[in-house]
């Protein structure tokens, strides 16, 4: 019996696959747990435009992500700090503090996870991080450290 997995299952395959197996495996097993839908021609068309959905969803995804790096490489942040003696800042610029310079300044929200910090920002001056919008995409996004 040919079924189509509707999620991923050990030792078949991944969801959307269609798999050939026993009809006691089919009828007992996978389609009690819901873990597999009968290939009929009717449920064949169904995943295939879900696929198609999902993956005209991902596209725009990425290209939205595409075109906030952009418009990242091309500003600067502007992050205002107090600071101690030497030119020194009290603790150091975070990449939350970044998230919401970012916010505030040019409208544009990002998850302060995102943002990736390698070493802790303790002086002022310029700096450059790294931006992880999408899994394909990222940006370098300047940051301007300044006193109050």
């Amino acid at each position: 019996m040919k079924v189509i997995l509707t999620m991923d299952v050990k030792n078949l395959g991944k969801k959307g696959k269609v798999c050939e197996v026993s009809d006691g495996y089919a009828r007992n097993f996978l389609f009690p747990k819901k873990w597999a839908i009968e290939a009929t021609t009717g449920n064949l068309n169904d995943v295939a435009s879900k696929k198609a959905n999902e993956d005209k969803r991902k596209a725009k995804e990425k290209e939205d992500a595409q075109l906030l790096a952009e418009k990242l490489s091309s500003i600067t942040v502007e992050v205002r700090t107090k600071i101690g003696e030497g030119g020194r800042l009290f603790g150091s610029v975070t990449n939350k503090e970044i998230a919401e310079a970012l916010k505030s300044k040019y409208g544009i929200e990002i998850d302060k996870r995102k943002i990736e910090v390698k070493e802790p920002i303790k002086a002022l001056g310029s700096y450059t991080i790294q931006t992880k919008i999408h899994p394909e995409v990222s940006a370098q996004l300047k940051v301007e450290v300044k006193a109050i």
